[in-house]
């Protein structure tokens, strides 16, 4: 099998820019115009809540595949930050994976899509034990082999971090691929703070305020932020978050927890893509360009295509349906 590669997406202008490509990939616009075929993995979707250990418990849904006697395997999609398991790059790469026979899982981090009322604590980007967990869950109630884990954004650095937990774990997981990841998040934040127009950073801010006013009604009873507070900024906001809901001593200390920047991913056993662009502008460009890889991940950066966006054309669908489940697909095929 031919895979796809980054250097495979020519979109044509407009969509050579890098922020109409950012702001299609999640808006009502690109929602509205994709076709019935990308909203498939929802029909007969089962609502399941999964076991993050220690009490914990994460939403998601599960979809069969009908194609196949036997399936593909299974593939587990994680969202972004804010996102959810009905996010429109997660609904859309899951019909297409469901398409080539593979049953479905998509999992809602803490705090995401309605789970606000599930947990006590407040969602952090630290809180991989949970979803290391929830994936062991997932992978002994639908045990279909091989296992395979994509991830956007947030979610594709949680899928590499899952990744690197995986053989202690005793996951069998059998590929990972990580879209736009988060890699370095102090350098990642500053570029929100100084370099990304400031749309971006209200559009990232109305959703976590939303979401906390959500988790402060599911629990009157707990008093999480001051009003005022509610109120900073994105650092001041996630300082306050890290002081008051963390066991981190400083901002910088919880950033680094949740890093893959570096040297961290040569402890990577598990086979890996990083699919980016260089014109993200959220998830600079540098931070791809200075990781040390062991030969089992392959970096891959396409000129364009916008943070989790790589939107072909007018029908609004995605470049990387098709990467993904091509990579997918030739694991599957060479086992």
């Amino acid at each position: 099998m031919t895979l796809m590669h980054a250097a495979d997406f020519h979109p044509h202008w407009p969509l050579t820019n890098g922020h109409i490509q950012t702001m299609l990939s999640s808006s009502g616009v690109r929602r509205l115009l994709l076709p019935r075929a990308a909203r498939t993995v929802q029909l007969g979707a089962e609502p399941t809540v999964v076991d993050g250990g220690n009490g914990v418990r994460l939403t998601g849904a599960f979809t069969a595949q009908h194609v196949h006697a036997q399936a593909r395997g299974l593939a587990v999609l994680f969202h972004g930050w804010e996102g959810s398991v009905d996010s429109t790059y997660v609904l859309q790469t899951g019909s297409r994976l469901l398409a080539d026979g593979w049953d479905v899982f998509r999992l809602n981090f803490r705090d995401h899509g309605d789970s606000h009322a599930l947990n006590e604590a407040l969602f952090h980007s630290c809180r991989l034990d949970e979803v290391v967990h929830a994936l062991g869950d997932i992978a002994h109630r639908w045990p279909a082999r091989p296992l395979a884990l994509a991830g956007f954004s947030l979610g594709g650095n949680f899928a590499l971090r899952a990744a690197l937990a995986a053989p202690d774990a005793g996951l069998p997981l059998r590929y990972v691929l990580a879209v736009c990841p988060i890699i370095d998040p102090a350098a990642g934040l500053f570029s929100l703070e100084a370099r990304a127009p400031w749309f971006y950073r209200a559009y990232f801010m109305h959703k976590w305020r939303h979401s906390l006013l959500k988790k402060q009604k599911a629990f009157p009873q707990h008093h999480y932020f001051e009003m005022g507070e509610l109120k900073k900024d994105l650092r001041g906001l996630t300082e306050s978050l890290v002081r008051q809901h963390t066991d981190f001593d400083s901002l910088q200390q919880y950033l680094d927890g949740y890093s893959v920047a570096g040297d961290t991913l040569m402890n990577l056993h598990v086979p890996a893509t990083i699919l980016t662009a260089r014109d993200d502008p959220v998830i600079p460009v540098d931070a791809f360009e200075h990781l040390r890889l062991p030969p089992t991940v392959e970096l891959d950066i396409a000129d364009h295509g916008g943070h989790c966006g790589f939107i072909r054309g007018r029908s609004m669908t995605s470049f990387t349906d098709a990467y993904i489940a091509a990579r997918f697909d030739a694991m599957a095929d060479n086992l």
